[in-house]
């Protein structure tokens, strides 16, 4: 048989961290060229691009009709009006916490992914990858594929070389601005935005902001590349602690793949997974290849066999990855888990009619069972994956509720600070409040406001209203709009038996539907 050889390290990635291992105290950065590659995880990579740049782009531009003097755009974030529009659901700035339920979600929902199925947010849907895989293709056509732009790269410059260059910043420049073109409109109307920019009226905020997101897509999709992944991204620092061995990952099958080397002539190559399985005290050994070379030899002819894993050492496998690694050094932080190094092998083992599948995507626990040859299984429910899914749901179910139950108005209370109380002629004890009522729906409301909590002879008087001492008082507000008014309840004196005292406003409109707000009646010291 022959000996194991010494596994392969990346050639371009892996560079700087083998100046490393050898003593260097700082590695440059070795510019990464991935090479282009066809096949099932290009497809879906370039699926995900259409799919996700069509969202970003499309959206800002969907109209939905909210009624008179409401934005009719369906997705708008308005700041000067202090308001989130979401389609149907109109967001105001005291539910913030939608916001933060939100971004729970998202956070559970990407420990849940990732612990089933690995990276497959960094692999197809992170902007970065995204808008780097599209930066890559821009490249691709205007300079060639890997072995193109490495010997463009060695070139001085000259006229063909500038000319290609240019060609190529020149179109991502274009595609960054389109992209911080489409960022602004999520906060400005769209049709209007567009016009007022390319007519010089738009207002310095939006050309700052334009510039700011063109440099920075510009900055990271084109320059920064694989850094931003590998350096930039705090996400690789724990994302492994989402994993465990029945965690779906782009994995090299190293018993079957070892050891590595070139076909040999005059020998055959017999795949690891066709020879003999070892005896079962062997087998029974996690890691070991499922291999009896000296069977093989009985079978197929003495040193007929070159002995060899079904890899032959080609590193097509680092050529196409896109951030430099060498997957079958195991599992690694420079890992964004796009399985394009599995299509690239396949492709490969296609081509010498080996079985596919020696990187492929599959868990640590059936790699090992495969090893052995026993038989494999994906176990999704998990006490990671239960947890995270019933977080997700509690979460979700708590959003829900309060979205479909949150009322069309609410009340907020503000106690006068100076003076707390007055004390007037007749003995009654006085408290200032200033009152804003919230008014969500799209018509003029009426309301009436009330007293729980005080005593029986308890008044409010509203600034403005004809009825100056009463229990209660009849208060409008506009169409999507805060209504503010000054109201003074006056308690009879000898009712003051605390200093401070709980009592609750009392808001309810037409329909019934009522809020109260708590707060406090505050007298002299007894």
């Amino acid at each position: 048989m022959a000996e194991a050889q010494v596994p392969h390290e990346g050639t371009e990635g892996a560079q700087s961290r083998r100046q490393q291992k050898e003593g260097a105290l700082y590695a440059g950065r070795v510019k990464v060229h991935p090479m282009a590659i066809g096949g099932v995880f290009r497809k879906l990579k370039w699926t995900a691009l259409i799919v996700l740049l069509g969202i970003y782009y499309a959206v800002p531009w969907i109209r939905w009709d909210r009624g008179p003097n409401a934005p009719d755009q369906a997705v708008l974030i308005d700041m000067p009006a202090r308001r989130a529009y979401f389609f149907w659901i109109e967001i105001w700035p005291q539910e913030v916490y939608y916001l933060a339920g939100l971004l729970i979600l998202g956070a559970i929902g990407l420990f849940l992914v990732t612990s089933l199925l690995g990276r497959v947010w960094c692999g197809f849907a992170c902007p970065q990858t995204v808008w780097t895989d599209l930066y890559m293709l821009v490249e691709r056509w205007i300079e060639g594929d890997r072995n193109a732009r490495i010997k463009l790269d060695k070139q001085p410059l000259n006229g063909a070389k500038l000319a290609k260059r240019g060609a190529k910043h020149g179109v991502w420049l274009l595609i960054a601005l389109a992209t911080g073109g489409a960022w602004i409109m999520y906060f400005q109307n769209a049709p209007t935005v567009v016009a007022d920019f390319f007519t010089g009226q738009a207002s310095f905020s939006v050309y700052f902001f334009v510039g700011l997101f063109t440099a920075t897509t510009y900055l990271l999709a084109g320059m920064a590349r694989e850094q931003v992944c590998v350096y930039m991204c705090p996400w690789p620092r724990f994302q492994a602690a989402m994993f465990d061995e029945d965690t779906m990952i782009v994995t090299y099958e190293g018993w079957r793949g070892e050891p590595r080397g070139k076909p040999r002539k005059g020998k055959t190559h017999v795949s690891p997974v066709e020879l003999p399985a070892q005896t079962p005290a062997q087998r029974s050994q996690p890691g070991l290849a499922a291999i009896d070379w000296e069977r093989a030899n009985e079978l197929y002819g003495q040193d007929k066999v070159d002995g060899l894993g079904d890899c032959i050492a080609c590193n097509k496998c680092v050529a196409v990855c896109p951030t430099g690694i060498d997957i079958r050094d195991g599992v690694q932080l420079e890992c964004i888990g796009c399985g394009l190094c599995i299509d690239a092998c396949n492709s490969v083992m296609a081509k010498l009619g080996r079985p596919q599948q020696l990187i492929t995507y599959d868990t640590l626990a059936n790699q090992d069972r495969r090893a052995r040859g026993e038989r494999t299984g994906i176990r999704l429910l998990r006490g990671r994956t239960v947890l995270y899914g019933a977080l997700m749901a509690v979460v979700a179910g708590i959003m829900l509720f309060t979205l479909v139950t949150r009322s069309s108005h609410d009340i907020s209370v503000l106690h006068d600070r100076n003076p707390l109380y007055v004390t007037l002629s007749d003995g009654s004890i006085r408290n200032g409040y200033t009152i804003k009522i919230l008014n969500k729906a799209r018509e003029p409301r009426s309301y009436e406001l009330s007293l729980q909590g005080l005593a029986q002879g308890a008044t409010l008087s509203v600034i403005g209203e004809d009825d100056p001492m009463a229990k209660r008082a009849s208060l409008t507000a506009e169409p999507d709009s805060v209504a503010t008014y000054k109201v003074y309840v006056a308690v009879p004196g000898q009712a003051v038996d605390a200093q401070i005292q709980e009592f609750a406003f009392l808001l309810q409109n037409a329909e019934g539907d009522t809020v109260r707000h708590e707060t406090v009646f505050r007298g002299p010291k007894q």
